[in-house]
C-alpha cells in the first residue's frame, strides 16, 4: 500500500486570550483598595513552517485537529498573565493552504523555512485596573480574553521539480528516471506501475543539476477523474519544463501522435496555463522495430498541424534501455531551463486578501433575525466579540455590555422591527427581556 499522501483537510484553533481579573488593593484610604487586576496573556498563534525534510502530508492523515494553547488569566497587584507558545506545525515544501470553506488561498509554502501564521491567538481581556476613571475609581469590570481564530483548512502538496514527464502508462518515464537520476522508482510490464510521484536529481556532463518528476501516467478524461491522473496532475504545475514521453514503437497498439495530442488535451483540460510551458517531446524505445518508420510519421503529421508562425518543440528520439540519446536530452532540457522563467501559480485574485483581525468597519456591526418561537436573535462578528468577552459575573460588565449595544444601535433596531417591552432577545445561548 503507497504511504504518499499529498491532500488533507485539517482544523486548526488558535489560543483563546485569557481573563482578565478583578482584585482591589487593601490599602487604607483607597476606596474598595483600589483596583488591581491585571490583563489575561495573549493566546498561542498556529503557525506552518516549512521543512524540507518532509515530503509527504502523512503527519495530517491521522492527526487532523491542531489547537494552540490559551493565555493565562490576569494576576493580582496588577501582573498581566503569561502569553502562550505558538503552536508550530511543520509542513513539506510546495504546500498550498487554503480556506476550506471560502477555497481561497491562504499561502504558497515553497521556502525552507517560510513561516505563516494560519490562526491568530486572541488578545487577553483587560483587567478591572484598566477601566478606573475619576467617576469611578474602583470598577468591578473586567474582560474576558478574546477567542482564538478557528478554521477549517485543504492542504495540497505540489511537489518542487524543475522538470515533469507526462505520457501514458509503460511509455517508458519510470525507466527513464532511474537512468538519468540515482531515483529508484518501480518499474513493471503492466500499466500504473507508478502510483505516486517520484523525485530525482539529474546532473548533466557540463555541471548543470535539475529536479525532474516521474508522474503517474495520464489516460484520457484524467482531468476529468479518469485513472490516477486527477490525484497528481496538480505536481505539474510547479514545474517549468514539460518532458512529453512518448513510445514511437506503438508497442501497445497506439498510435504515437494520437497519444501526444491526448495527453496535451488532459493537461489544458486541468489547467490552461500549462500550455505556457515548453515541452520537449521524447520519443522514446527508439531501439525496437518499426520505432524509426513511426518517428518520421509523428514528425510530419506534427509538421502538417503546427502554424507556419510557430515554433515546433523538440523532438528527441532516444532509448532509455540502451541509453541512446539521453546526454543531448539532458543538455537540451539544461539550456530550455536557463531561459525559462518560474511560472505564477496563482493571480491576486486566488489569493485571499491579507486579513485584518480587528472589527471591519464596512462590515455591519449586527444583524437581527426572528427564531421559531418568536425570540429576536442577535448576531454578527463584532456583536459576537464583544459579548464572549463580556464577564457576565459581574454586574457592572452586564451593565456596559447593555450600554454598548444601545451604543450600536440594537434597541433602536429592535424598535423599529416590531420589538415589544417583554419580548424574549436571544445572542447564542444567552436570554434577556427587551426593555422599551
Amino acid at each position: 500500500m503507497s504511504m504518499f499522501l499529498d491532500t488533507a483537510k485539517i482544523k486548526v484553533k488558535a489560543g483563546n486570550g485569557g481573563d482578565g481579573m478583578v482584585a482591589f488593593r487593601r490599602e487604607k484610604y483607597v476606596p474598595n483598595g483600589g483596583p488591581w487586576g491585571g490583563d489575561g496573556g495573549r493566546g498561542g498563534n498556529v503557525i506552518f513552517v516549512v521543512d524540507e525534510g518532509l515530503r509527504t502530508l502523512m503527519d495530517f492523515r491521522y492527526n487532523r485537529h491542531f489547537k494552540a494553547q490559551s493565555g493565562e488569566k490576569g494576576m493580582t497587584k496588577g501582573m498581566h498573565g503569561r502569553g502562550a507558545e505558538d503552536l508550530i506545525v511543520h509542513v513539506p515544501q510546495g504546500t498550498t493552504v487554503r480556506d476550506a470553506e471560502t477555497g481561497k488561498i491562504l499561502t504558497d509554502l515553497i521556502e525552507n523555512g517560510q513561516k505563516f501564521i494560519v490562526a491568530h491567538g486572541g488578545r487577553g481581556g483587560r483587567g478591572n485596573i484598566r477601566f478606573a476613571t475619576p467617576k469611578n475609581p474602583a470598577p468591578e469590570i473586567s474582560e474576558n480574553g478574546e477567542p482564538g481564530q478557528e478554521r477549517e483548512l485543504q492542504l495540497e502538496l505540489k511537489i518542487l521539480a524543475d522538470v515533469g514527464l507526462v505520457g501514458f502508462p509503460s511509455v517508458g518515464k519510470s525507466t527513464l528516471l532511474s537512468v538519468i537520476t540515482s531515483a529508484k522508482p518501480k518499474i513493471g510490464a503492466y500499466h500504473f506501475t507508478t502510483i505516486v510521484p517520484n523525485l530525482g536529481m539529474v546532473r548533466t556532463q557540463s555541471g548543470e543539476s535539475f529536479a525532474v518528476a516521474d508522474l503517474p501516467g495520464l489516460i484520457e478524461g484524467a482531468s476529468q477523474g479518469v485513472g490516477l491522473g486527477t490525484q497528481f496532475l496538480r505536481h505539474i504545475e510547479r514545474t517549468r519544463v514539460i518532458l512529453h514521453v512518448i513510445d514511437m514503437s506503438a508497442s501497445e497498439g497506439r498510435n504515437p501522435y494520437e497519444d501526444y495530442l491526448a495527453i496535451n488535451k488532459e493537461l489544458e483540460s486541468y489547467n490552461l496555463r500549462l500550455m505556457e510551458r515548453p515541452q520537449i517531446i521524447v520519443a522514446n524505445k527508439m531501439d525496437m522495430l518499426d520505432s524509426a518508420e513511426n518517428l518520421k510519421t509523428f514528425k510530419k503529421k506534427l509538421a502538417e498541424n503546427y502554424d507556419e508562425f510557430d515554433e515546433l518543440p523538440q523532438i528527441f528520439p532516444i532509448s532509455s534501455l540502451t541509453k541512446q540519446g539521453l546526454s543531448m536530452l539532458l543538455d537540451a532540457t539544461a539550456e530550455l531551463l536557463d531561459k525559462t522563467p518560474e511560472f505564477l501559480l496563482y493571480d491576486e485574485s486566488e489569493m485571499e486578501e491579507e486579513v485584518y483581525y480587528g472589527f471591519d468597519e464596512d462590515a455591519p456591526a449586527f444583524d437581527i433575525s426572528r427564531d421559531d418561537d418568536a425570540a429576536w436573535v442577535l448576531s454578527g462578528d463584532k456583536l459576537e466579540k464583544l459579548f464572549v468577552m463580556t464577564n457576565f459575573d459581574r454586574e457592572e460588565a452586564v451593565m456596559k455590555f447593555a450600554r454598548q449595544l444601545r451604543g450600536m444601535g440594537v434597541d433602536e433596531a429592535l424598535r423599529a422591527r416590531g420589538a415589544k417591552d417583554g419580548d424574549l432577545v436571544r445572542i447564542g445561548n444567552f436570554e434577556f427581556e427587551f426593555v422599551d
